[in-house]
């Protein structure tokens, strides 16, 4: 199962949830994309077996993932400081992949239903629906959990 992992400006988000699977015994394959070096670095650091960098990586590494995580501000345009282009939020939104998203304020979004949670429970929430959906070991529904 491919398991992309997105993020961007420091990469602070991925990497956690990078180093909460790992932490969790999850040893299967994880791809980084940052939307800069400083994010793929970071990531790569955290755990991850492969990184790229850039709105071309993100495109591609979303049409190709059964499974992406990272923060809510993937889908959304321009977010991320503008570090989300257009072309990238549209990638990750239609690609069939299961998101596992995580809620952050700093996108200038808030999801109507959720609690508001440190990011350390929200970064394990996280881990956990992506443990498993990567136990599973079979294509992910199509779907987002950002719950």
């Amino acid at each position: 199962m491919k398991l992309v992992v997105i993020d961007g400006q420091g990469g602070g988000f991925g990497k956690a949830i990078i180093e909460a699977l790992r932490a969790k015994g999850y040893s299967g394959e994880i791809v980084a994309v940052g939307t800069n070096a400083l994010a793929t670095s970071a990531m790569l650091k955290a755990g991850a077996n492969a990184g790229a960098t850039g709105e071309n990586a993100a495109v591609v590494n979303a049409a190709h993932a059964q499974v992406i995580a990272g923060p809510l501000g993937l889908v959304m345009a321009n977010s991320m400081l503008g570090e989300c282009t257009p072309a990238m939020a549209q990638a990750i939104a239609q690609s069939p992949a299961m998101k596992v998203l995580v809620p952050a304020a700093k996108c200038s979004v808030q999801v109507a239903g959720l609690a508001p949670k440190p990011l350390g429970e929200l970064i394990e929430d996280a881990a956990q629906k992506l443990l498993i959906l990567l136990a599973a070991n079979k294509p992910a529904s199509t779907g987002t959990i950002a719950e």
